[in-house]
C-alpha cells in the first residue's frame, strides 16, 4: 500500500516492468517499496546506481550498522526491517541485533562500531552539529578521512531513501513477519508492516 498510485504489478511494462523483473529475481516478489517508483523508474535507476557506488567502498557489516543506526534515528520501519534482516543472517544472532536496535551504544559492539553509528545517528538528527571533535574521534579509532566520507554519504543517501518511502506511505512488506516476533518488535519502529500478501510478477509468455 502507499499514498499514491503505482502501476499494477500485471500491468507493468517496460522500464516499470523490467524494474519489477528484478525485484522478482532479488526477492521472489515485488517490493512496496519498489512500487512507488513506478511512477519514475529512471529514479530508482539512479538510486541503484548510487548505492552500488557507496557500497562498494564499504565492508558490508560496516555499511548494514551505518544504516541501520540511520533508520534508527529516522523511524524506518521498512530500512530497519531490510537491513537488519541482513544483519541477522550475515553476522549477528536475533537476540544480539534486537540489542543493538534497542540501543547501540549498550549493545556489545566495538567501541569504533558504536562510534560509527553514533556519527550516523548524529548526522540524521542534526547535521549542523556535528563538529570537527567528531570527526577526529573516527580518526582516533583509525579511520581514514575516505572511509569516513563513506559512512557519511551511506547515512545521508539513506536520509533520501527512506523518508520517500515514508512520505508516500510505503509499508514494510509482510514477507518481513518471517522473522522472529521479539526482534520485529525492535524494528517495526514506525510505520507499521503492510497486511497484505506480497505480490508476485507473471511471466510473460
Amino acid at each position: 500500500m502507499a499514498f499514491i498510485s503505482t502501476v499494477p504489478v500485471d500491468q507493468a511494462t517496460d522500464d516499470v516492468r523490467q524494474m519489477y523483473e528484478s525485484d522478482q529475481a532479488s526477492l521472489g516478489y515485488v517490493a512496496n517499496y519498489t512500487k512507488v517508483f513506478s511512477q519514475h523508474p529512471q529514479v530508482m535507476a539512479g538510486w541503484t546506481g548510487l548505492l552500488r557506488s557507496i557500497r562498494g567502498n564499504m565492508d558490508q557489516r560496516r555499511y548494514e550498522l551505518v544504516t541501520l543506526a540511520a533508520a534508527r534515528a529516522m523511524r524506518s520501519s521498512y530500512c530497519m526491517l531490510a537491513h537488519g534482516k541482513i544483519l541477522c543472517n550475515k553476522f549477528y544472532s536475533p537476540l544480539e541485533l534486537a540489542g543493538i536496535a534497542e540501543d547501540f551504544t549498550e549493545a556489545d559492539l566495538a567501541p569504533v562500531d558504536v562510534a560509527i553509528m553514533a556519527y550516523a545517528d548524529k548526522i540524521v538528527r542534526d547535521a549542523t552539529l556535528v563538529r570537527q571533535e567528531d570527526i577526529d574521534g573516527l580518526r582516533a579509532y583509525g579511520l581514514m578521512d575516505a572511509e569516513i566520507f563513506d559512512i557519511a554519504v551511506a547515512t545521508t543517501a539513506r536520509c533520501f531513501f527512506s523518508k520517500l518511502l515514508d512520505a508516500l506511505g510505503a509499508e514494510p512488506d509482510s514477507s518481513y513477519t518471517q522473522l522472529e516476533e521479539d526482534l520485529r518488535y525492535h524494528l517495526v519502529i514506525g510505520r507499521p508492516m503492510s497486511e497484505q500478501p506480497v505480490e508476485q510478477l507473471t511471466p510473460t509468455a
